[in-house]
């Protein structure tokens, strides 16, 4: 069975991967994007502008925005080709170099989503619910990083914020991809979008690299609110987690595989695994205002 990072060293640092600035279609200025962020206790942020001509290819220097409690980390949103149903592809990465070269017009979505693997960056899927995905588009991505399961600008854009249907469907075909939640900030007037989805990212310190070395490693999960204290193997073939104040807590996994646990400000929850049939499974903890956090998925 895999490690999980609640057992290793370093400290968990909350973040946001997904957001946008005046560099591109957001209403706000890198600066004050960062402000926002750090004045509202996050540790880190990744500034991902549309990477597109017509904005100037940005990947933001946001270093000069950077504290001793608070750094950021270099990213973009890749676009190029068409999907299945006609979209541009939206492709997060984060902990792109400076120089990373704008796509070739003839460049496909996997063959620009490979390329910035290639550079060292962390890269996702992103929001697939909102532009209707399907699994041959995922599938030709190959084995990328993660799936964006929570997209908060997606609440109010198109009430597609939840991926989780088709990361369970590749998860259950044996892709290895771990999981992250975001905002996809703009700041836009009309529509709430920042503070709704986060990574907990567990390093041994608040450096960029580090960071980006944990997500690639799954040293991670994602919450809208809740905390996972740990969730740790027990006898061999049990699994138990702790967290903040729950209603309930769930373990799924692939099909109907699942056990749940429920009541008032529950905190510790313990499942079998005897006779649960998945090749892997994955905590969920929702809170009484329905809000959640989730792990990556854990391989049995």
């Amino acid at each position: 069975m895999m490690t999980l990072p609640f057992s290793k060293p370093g400290t968990f640092y909350k973040g946001n991967l997904h957001t946008h600035s005046t560099l591109s279609d957001g209403s706000i200025s890198p600066e004050q994007v960062c402000d926002f962020y750090r004045e509202a206790g996050y540790d880190f942020l990744a500034l991902t502008d549309h990477f597109l001509e017509r904005y100037n290819w940005p990947i933001a220097d946001t270093r000069p925005f950077r504290t001793k409690g608070f750094t950021t980390l270099p990213g973009a949103e890749l676009h190029t080709g068409e999907t299945t149903f006609g979209g541009m592809w939206h492709i997060l990465a984060v902990g792109l170099p400076e120089d990373f070269a704008p796509a070739a017009p003839d460049e496909t979505g996997p063959e620009l989503a490979y390329r910035a693997m290639k550079s060292g960056a962390y890269v996702a899927v992103a929001h697939p619910a909102w532009y209707t995905l399907t699994e041959a588009d995922i599938t030709s991505l190959g084995q990328l990083h993660a799936i964006e399961v929570f997209n908060g600008t997606s609440v109010d854009s198109n009430d597609r914020a939840d991926s989780w249907h088709i990361t369970d469907i590749m998860l259950s075909q044996g892709w290895r991809y771990t999981i992250c939640a975001t905002d996809d900030a703009h700041f836009h007037p009309h529509r709430h979008d920042a503070g709704l989805g986060w990574v907990y990212v567990k390093a041994r310190r608040l450096d960029p690299r580090a960071i980006v070395e944990a997500l690639k490693r799954g040293d991670s999960y994602s919450s809208t609110g809740p905390q996972i204290h740990d969730i740790a193997f027990a006898g061999g073939n049990r699994i138990v987690v702790r967290c903040s104040p729950a209603d309930r807590v769930y373990l799924t996994g692939q099909g109907a595989a699942a056990r749940h646990a429920y009541g008032p400000g529950l905190r510790e929850a313990e499942f079998s695994l005897r006779n649960f049939d998945s090749p892997y499974c994955r905590v969920t903890v929702r809170d009484a205002q329905g809000k959640r956090a989730w792990s990556n998925p854990i391989w049995l």
